[in-house]
């Protein structure tokens, strides 16, 4: 029964991440989903439940709360409590290196850092201060980003590659999503503080994974239990393979066994949006310019005035100069230590 609560339990916090990423990201296929699983949800849950539901949906994902912060360190502090009650003590055992062992908690440190100010952090608010300030940092392409556009909530000019959030309801210069995980946006100021947050909680993922497999390996390699023998159910011997190993670990460990797979799920999930936020990084795109520009052409951009017959505009990225100038960008954001100065 621990080992299927477990189970239930380490696999709902994979689907949240996936979630999660999927709604960051805004993806078509993930707005196709949604639209499919209402209509059959609405067939199968009674309508109050179904409004209760859109209720905490809506405040989940689409009010400023806290909840997402709570769960992201209660995750972090149960993989690091069970890292240290069962990994650790064990490999202290085999003598394993103890830098070695520490330094998911060196970057755990690391990560809680960018992730606070991930939290915290002005991701380039736009007011009536700074407005004119902002106008003058990027180009208007007239594509996706035109001039003289007025954002209808703020009453405020719109700078190129700003938008306005829903959910924090302000605008916000290089805007690149709302994250729920740190109920902040992610914008000019913070973009470096995210993207650190996330490389170091994927390398702090991916090396708990790797300590914890060398540890069953070794494990294995000590006990000398791959040369052993069992009997099959048909009474004869037979040789131990990788399947009868790991039911053997699972049934020996499951705790470690259930953490390593969760971990490893992890590493996977954080490593492709990790990389996603590189490529969006090192070409000078954001989430939000690279969704509206469809990578592409900019046909569904709401905000661009153009006649019906008007051909479709191509939308080409203006912004990017270079590597290393578009990472510059990302830990040197333009006006911010001007703007902070004023503040």
């Amino acid at each position: 029964m621990d080992f299927l609560v477990l189970f239930l339990f380490y696999l709902a916090l994979v689907l949240i991440g996936v979630v999660t990423i999927c709604i960051c990201s805004k993806t078509h296929y993930l707005k196709g989903l949604v639209r499919g699983g209402a209509q059959i949800i609405s067939y199968i849950i009674p309508e109050c439940l179904q409004r209760a539901m859109l209720k905490l949906l809506h405040y989940l994902f689409h009010t400023r709360n806290h909840t997402f912060i709570l769960l992201h360190l209660i995750l972090q502090g149960m993989v690091y409590s069970e890292y240290t009650w069962e990994i650790f003590d064990y490999c202290q055992e085999l003598e394993f290196s103890l830098h070695y062992l520490l330094l998911p908690y060196l970057l755990l440190i690391v990560n809680l850092v960018f992730f606070m100010l991930s939290c915290v952090s002005n991701p380039g608010t736009i007011t009536k201060a700074n407005e004119l300030l902002f106008l003058q940092v990027y180009e208007f392409d007239e594509v996706m980003f035109s001039k003289n556009m007025k954002c209808s909530s703020c009453n405020l000019r719109k700078p190129a590659r700003s938008k306005h959030c829903s959910v924090c309801n302000r605008c916000v210069h290089r805007f690149d999503h709302h994250c729920v995980w740190v109920n902040n946006c992610i914008g000019a100021w913070n973009a470096r503080y995210f993207l650190l947050y996330l490389l170091t909680l994927t390398a702090s993922a991916a090396t708990m994974a790797v300590v914890s497999t060398v540890f069953l390996v070794q494990l294995v390699v000590v006990s000398d239990l791959y040369l052993e023998t069992y009997v099959d159910d048909l009474g004869h011997f037979q040789v131990i393979d990788i399947v009868f190993l790991i039911q053997y670990l699972f049934l020996t460990f499951p705790r470690i066994v259930f953490m390593l797979g969760f971990v490893i799920m992890l590493s996977f999930l954080l490593g492709g949006y990790l990389c996603f936020t590189l490529y969006l990084a090192a070409t000078n795109q954001t989430t939000n310019e690279w969704y509206r520009g469809d990578r592409a052409w900019c046909q569904h951009c709401p905000h661009v005035a153009r006649p019906p017959s008007a051909e479709p505009q191509v939308h080409r990225n203006i912004h990017s100069h270079g590597l290393w100038s578009n990472l510059r960008e990302i830990f040197l954001p333009a006006t911010a230590h001007y703007e902070r100065k004023k503040i």
